[in-house]
């Protein structure tokens, strides 16, 4: 009898051990068939490898659904053309894992989306965070439209100059650049243009985010009418960044001459201490002409100055952003001689007030460019498009990286604080479109191109013709 007992009581124990020994086994395999199907075997909220990834909350495991839209899509506005053009470097080629891969010896980090699931892996530190606020942004695009981008792997550049030269590839037909995505570009790179990190804000700055700042913004041209403001030129910035700018201080007015600018330069440091006093974009809208100056390179305040209803004077942009390439000499801004800045920021300033009926026309046209054109939805929708045809290109299935992160809105908001937490919060996508993803413009034609390219260099070179005949 006593035996018995332990021979039922000992097979008990065994089908237990057994019971939980395939238990184990059965969520070993459900594991194994994850990371293999992801291209990795480490867990997918690995928290350890970054500190801008250090919260603990796990991102939904649902997958998101596309939303029904109550709306049509309408036409995207012109610039979204522009996409096609850098692509156009892997139209015929395709791009394959490996050309992606060339491209982490320069970039700051990569993304892997796979069924609406977005993967980071962080290559190097980026200047105030630039890499987490561009994240952030490409996770608002995946909550305003879920479910809908493909399948994606790219790789991300923070710098402020382009980096993919195209001198590097001339040599040879057969090699292709690698795809590099960057917030600027120029005639001599290959980089791929998309929006720049501070539509999300720029905490460092106390820069808000693009939809509360634009409407301030507009707050401010309607409180000071265009003839109201100070018939001068207007600039504020950090004068450090590039022998451009630093020249440009010559132009500032002085004892002896009067350029009709007037010239501040701003050091960033002093100006946390003073809390921004100086700095808030919207009160800046108070002069008829605003000076656009690149920095290192392009830089995010041209949005700014466009929007201001004033004359912005460009001073020859070397590089572009995403939007820039479309706007128009004498339609949406006033060129500027850089070789001569000071000679022809007087002349635009004479000339507009003298012309103040056009002026004003130029200045509405610009500031009507960015506050209808740039709204988010118009930005979520170039990112949208921009990423959906890049992913046409992809020769392979994307898998995910081994050093690579899952990522949320979710966890990009616990793991920070302070201002970056409160833009983060501010910033946030929290209703899905009501309406379909803009319809893409057709290509280029070459001609169209051309006829467009010339265009502007004709309406630059009527400037510069008045400018040498001083007529006003």
């Amino acid at each position: 009898m006593i035996e018995m007992q332990r021979r039922t009581s000992w097979l008990k124990n065994t089908i237990g051990l057994c019971l939980i020994l395939l238990s184990i086994l059965a969520l070993t395999i459900q594991w194994m068939d994850l990371s293999i199907n992801t291209g990795s075997l480490h867990k997918s909220n690995k928290v350890d490898h970054f500190p801008e990834v250090s919260c603990s909350i796990k991102c939904p495991r649902t997958t998101p659904n596309e939303p029904e839209f109550s709306s049509s899509s309408e036409s995207c506005p012109e610039y979204f053309r522009w996409i096609h053009e850098d692509l156009r470097p892997w139209k015929d080629t395709g791009i394959t894992r490996e050309i992606v891969e060339r491209a982490r010896e320069v970039a700051h980090f990569r993304i892997v989306i796979l069924d609406g699931r977005v993967y980071f892996e962080k290559y190097k530190p980026t200047f105030q965070k630039r890499d987490m606020v561009t994240l952030w942004g490409i996770l608002q695009l995946l909550r305003f439209y879920p479910g809908m981008l493909p399948d994606l792997d790219f790789v991300f550049e923070c710098g402020d100059q382009p980096v993919t030269q195209k001198s590097d590839y001339e040599k040879s037909k057969d090699s292709i650049p690698p795809p590099l995505f960057h917030y600027c570009g120029n005639e001599s790179s290959f980089d791929i243009v998309f929006p720049d990190w501070s539509f999300w804000g720029w905490p460092e700055l106390n820069i808000w985010p693009w939809e509360t700042l634009k409407k301030d913004l507009q707050q401010s041209n309607e409180m000071t009418k265009w003839t109201e403001r100070e018939p001068y030129a207007y600039w504020r910035g950090n004068a450090l960044l590039g022998e451009a700018r630093r020249d440009l201080l010559k132009c500032n007015v002085s004892k002896k001459q009067d350029w009709n600018a007037r010239i501040y330069g701003l050091q960033w440091p002093l100006e946390r201490r003073q809390g921004y006093k100086t700095s808030d974009l919207a009160s800046q809208c108070t002069h008829r002409y605003k000076i656009y100056i690149e920095g290192l390179a392009w830089s995010v305040s041209q949005k700014y100055i466009l929007a201001c209803d004033s004359v912005a004077l460009l001073i020859n942009p070397h590089y572009y952003d995403f939007f820039a390439r479309s706007l128009l000499p004498t339609i949406h801004y006033w060129p500027i001689n850089e070789n001569d800045k000071c000679k022809s920021i007087n002349f635009a300033v004479d000339w507009g007030n003298k012309n103040a009926k056009k002026a004003q026309e130029i200045g509405k046209a610009g500031s009507k460019f960015v506050h209808d054109e740039l709204q988010m939805k118009y930005i979520y929708d170039y990112m949208f498009h921009l990423l959906s045809e890049y992913a046409k290109l992809l020769k392979y299935r994307p898998t995910v990286p081994r050093e690579a992160v899952e990522v949320c809105s979710d966890t990009l908001i616990c793991s920070t604080k302070g201002p970056r937490k409160k833009f983060r919060v501010h910033s946030m996508v929290n209703n899905v479109s009501s309406s379909e993803p803009c319809t893409m413009p057709t290509p280029w034609s070459p001609a169209d191109l051309q006829d467009f390219i010339e265009r502007k260099e004709n309406l630059t070179k009527q400037v510069e013709l008045w400018e040498e005949t001083q007529s006003i």
